[in-house]
């Protein structure tokens, strides 16, 4: 999906010269001769990104940019200024209304599409984090602060690579109170550098004196620790055929000399968000699969996965002859905890049971909660025999200390254990798991507290 892009310009040739570039490029275009006019389509429409004329009558651009950052229906919406007016003085006051970034007319294109291209990721990226935070909210699962911006009030860090001293000292010196800057000179020490430590961005200069800013561009991209790192390149003017190189190999976004403070902290807030909000999405999407393989209360795996990988595992054991074992366990006489001390106790027994549990198996088994006081202990490359003797290792391990319970006290619990292997070729899941719960019922009825062998 390409970016929905709102140009709003009094000028009708401006807009149709915008309309027409971006349009070029396969971006939505809408458009607005007003700052009213704005401010109203992104109130109904979908807008990813506005750019925004600073001078226009009745009501200027740095309005419509404070008007669209204070409202929470469109505070999210990146906005770049344009203006004809390269001051120093427009600048400050574009940041001070909210301005992501910005452009001088007359608009090159590669500043045009690069910066909307930008901007635009980072409105959608923006958007699923906003979507997920607002769908575990009315799920309460998320708190208010999910929704907060990542990149917070937290100092970037970043990677500076340029070998003239003078240049690096100033861009740092513009960088310093805001940001951790970290200056390399030399082109290896750099990737290594990057590769080592935490960098939220990485600015390289592509006038080094002795090597070529490119290959580190793309280095870095193709390294796995790096390849998220965020890329803005230091331009000559003159330089556009490596710019457009750059871009090509994955740089993100670029600075021209000489460089001015104002755009460059635009810019470089702009990547360390990006930065932040896919880290951001990555993450929950780590935990959505946990999750969704993982008991909640025990943290054990669930009986999704274990059914899912289970199958995988007794396919190999059939088709190698490889062993392979699973113990079903239940709790003796769970229903006695919740009647008497309350549900709370109960879940308190089942953590500390699977706690048990974990530390009584082997890494290479595969420990899980099938429900309520039933768990299961899948055992790759292991005989039945030495399965019950496992078995029989955990059903002392349970019995040995008492349950602290959650309301104070504690009981003395047992388990009893059935234990099954894959005994052909033909074998399937569910038979292994009918003969390990017949075992578990045949160690029930004799007494408890024992573990039983199921068999074919």
């Amino acid at each position: 999906m390409t970016a929905r892009v709102l140009v709003v310009d009094d000028i009708q040739a401006n807009v149709k010269l915008l309309e027409a570039r971006l349009s070029a490029e396969y971006f939505g275009v809408l458009t607005a001769c007003s700052g009213a006019e704005g401010l109203d389509i992104c109130s109904r429409e979908r807008v990813d990104v506005v750019l925004l004329d600073v001078m226009m009558p009745g009501m200027d651009g740095f309005e419509v940019c404070r008007r669209l950052k204070a409202n929470p229906a469109t505070q999210h919406i990146p906005v770049v200024m344009v203006t004809a007016l390269d001051q120093t003085s427009d600048k400050v006051q574009g940041l001070e209304a909210g301005a992501d970034d910005f452009l001088t007319k007359p608009v090159d294109d590669v500043a045009l599409i690069t910066r909307v291209r930008n901007l635009g990721r980072l409105k959608m990226l923006n958007d699923e984090i906003l979507l997920r935070a607002e769908t575990g909210q009315r799920l309460g699962l998320a708190p208010g602060e999910a929704l907060a911006d990542p990149i917070g009030s937290e100092k970037g860090r970043i990677l500076l690579v340029d070998d003239d001293p003078r240049s690096a000292a100033r861009i740092a010196g513009m960088l310093a109170g805001l940001h951790e800057t970290v200056v390399e000179g030399d082109l290896q020490t750099a990737l290594m550098t990057a590769a080592e430590q935490p960098f939220d961005l990485l600015i390289v200069s592509l006038s080094l004196a002795g090597a070529d800013g490119l290959r580190l561009c793309s280095q870095v991209r193709s390294l796995d620790r790096t390849r998220h790192l965020g890329i803005v390149m230091l331009v000559e003017p003159a330089d556009e055929g490596r710019l457009l190189r750059g871009l090509d190999l994955g740089a993100n976004d670029y600075l021209m000399r000489p460089i001015d403070r104002h755009e460059m902290l635009a810019r470089v807030r702009t990547q360390i968000r990006r930065k932040r909000h896919s880290e951001l999405l990555r993450s929950r999407l780590t935990e959505s699969v946990e999750l969704s393989i993982r008991d909640a209360l025990t943290g054990l795996f669930n009986r999704r996965y274990m059914e899912s990988h289970l199958k995988t595992l007794v396919d190999e054991a059939a088709a190698t002859g490889r062993p392979l074992s699973i113990l079903v366990a239940d709790i003796d006489l769970f229903k006695q905890i919740n009647d008497t001390h309350g549900h709370a106790s109960g879940d308190a027994v089942l953590k500390e049971f699977a706690a048990r549990v974990r530390r009584s198996t082997r890494g290479a088994d595969l420990a899980c909660r099938l429900g309520g006081e039933e768990f299961v202990v899948v055992m790759p490359d292991t005989e039945v025999g030495r399965a019950c003797q496992i078995g029989e290792r955990l059903r002392a391990a349970i019995a040995a200390d008492p349950f602290q319970l959650d309301a104070g006290g504690s009981v003395r619990m047992t388990a009893s254990f059935g234990a099954a292997a894959v005994e052909s070729a033909d074998d399937s899941p569910a038979a292994l798991f009918r003969r390990a719960d017949r075992a578990l019922y045949s160690a029930k009825r004799a007494g408890r507290n024992r573990v039983a062998v199921g068999a074919a």
